[in-house]
């Protein structure tokens, strides 16, 4: 019997980069197993040489994690396994019965879901601010729905459905006057747009280690100002105060029990310092240059509506692309891109239902094409062919 002949599928092209980041600069993956091989331990548990070197190693993490986003105490960078924990960390350790909360209706499921927990535990109420159709946000919306009690304004620095970039500085600035604590989601833009803590007026930075800082999963973190305390989300050992039988209150001991992902912040590390090096200018002009050539190819095209910005606004989005064909369904038109053309991207609502309600594309979603650092040219020609091929 004759045996099937094998079909070759074509050369994959990664375009998820808003998911996370898959190809890592060669440091990265040479910082995890270099940890593993020569110190592989837990640092703050043993005086011994490998012990002290995962204690620097922590410590060169949080330095150089100081330096990219300006932060000015480093004991007030709290390890995490993610952004969703840091959000998690910041409102639960934070917000009291009865406190209110202002957001946007571009967040991701990593907001509105522990804040409806909140809700149904605490008492927590909270206001939803619209975008207009492109997604577009007012900052003054923000302070007209101000409350007495008012304690939160969290705010996703970029909407993961269709890059709009919101405005931070400006919504910073509404709190500070106010003397409301400020969160921001930096899930879309820590390692791709310049951040500043400091002038940004951001009292909580939620960050994750995966995506745009080029480090392995199950990193992250949460920098938080020194104006603002919180309570602690988990407790346990930390290596500290081992004679006391209740929670260390020093930072970041107080928010770090247990053994720590040390393998991953090894990794983290370099990807931070690799963006040090190499600037984040550097990897936002690489980045929007193909998002630039990919919109600039999909005006060509018949039957593809692309959400967000309109042309001529790049400068205000991240690299991410949301669009749908006539026609076709989402994740149908995500496998024909997939199976026939090699090409990865993203179908559904890519867990933000809020952004895709304000953009009109609930509850069937989009497909997103989010591009990386490593892309290349010839990869977004690929794409337009094979949606020019599909369009047509």
């Amino acid at each position: 019997m004759k045996s099937k002949k094998k079909i070759k599928r074509p050369k994959p092209i990664y375009f998820d980069s808003a998911a996370t980041t898959r190809q890592k600069p060669p440091q990265v993956l040479k910082a995890v197993v270099d940890f593993a091989q020569n110190v592989g331990v837990s640092h703050g548990r043993g005086a011994y040489q490998s012990a002290i070197k995962a204690n620097e190693l922590v410590f060169a993490t949080r330095l150089a994690l100081s330096k990219l986003f300006h932060i000015q105490r480093m004991d007030r960078i709290l390890f995490t396994k993610n952004v969703t924990e840091a959000i998690n960390t910041a409102m639960k350790g934070f917000l009291k019965s009865g406190d209110h909360v202002v957001l946007s209706g571009l967040e991701h499921n990593a907001v509105i879901r522990p804040l409806n927990k909140l809700k149904a535990d605490r008492g927590i109420d909270y206001t939803l601010i619209t975008a207009n159709s492109t997604g577009r946000l007012n900052p003054y919306d923000f302070e007209e729905a101000f409350k007495p009690n008012t304690k939160l304004v969290c705010l996703t620095h970029a909407s993961n459905v269709i890059g709009n970039i919101n405005p931070v500085e400006e919504v910073g600035a509404l709190c500070a006057k106010k003397g409301i604590a400020f969160l921001v989601d930096t899930a879309q833009t820590a390692g791709v747009i310049p951040i500043d803590m400091k002038t940004m007026n951001i009292d909580f930075l939620a960050f994750t280690g995966h995506k745009g800082l080029m480090g392995p999963p199950g990193t992250g973190g949460l920098a938080v100002s020194a104006k603002w305390n919180l309570d602690s989300f988990i407790e346990g050992g930390t290596g500290s105060n081992s004679d006391k039988e209740e929670q260390p209150q020093q930072w970041p001991d107080k928010f770090e029990s247990g053994t720590q992902n040390y393998w991953g912040l090894a990794g983290l590390r370099a990807g931070v310092e690799f963006l040090l090096k190499n600037s984040v200018l550097k990897i936002r002009r690489r980045e929007e240059s193909l998002m630039n050539q990919f919109l600039t190819g999909i005006e060509k095209l018949k039957g593809v509506k692309v959400y967000g910005l309109p042309p001529g606004f790049e400068k205000d989005r991240v690299a991410v692309v949301s669009l749908n064909v006539e026609g076709k369904d989402p994740s149908e038109l995500a496998y024909e891109l997939d199976e026939k053309y090699g090409i990865m991207v993203r179908a559904g609502l890519h867990c933000a239902p809020l952004a895709h309600r304000t953009i009109g594309t609930y509850p069937v979603g989009t497909v997103r094409f989010s591009f990386g650092y490593y892309n290349t040219e010839k990869e977004v020609d690929k794409a337009l062919k094979a949606l020019r091929e599909i369009t047509n």
